[in-house]
């Protein structure tokens, strides 16, 4: 799954760390997640997509590898 977190946080000028207080998490998940190496549940995403004030779409995106 690609996501455009890295995107996000600069155009609000956040950290990984100030993002994961935000939503609750460790910065290391939000790390992973950025990463692509983890994909969040779907509270979690909705949550992220909350802070950067965007749809879960405009944040997260599926791969072609995501269906197989």
């Amino acid at each position: 799954m690609k996501n455009t977190i890295r995107v996000q946080r600069a155009i609000l000028d956040i950290t990984q760390e100030a993002l994961a207080k935000r939503v609750n998490v460790s910065r290391q998940t939000i790390n992973t997640i950025e990463a692509g190496k983890y994909v969040p549940s779907t509270l979690l995403a909705l949550k992220i997509a909350v802070v950067f004030n965007k749809t879960v779409e405009e944040v997260f995106s599926l791969e072609e590898s995501d269906w197989k």
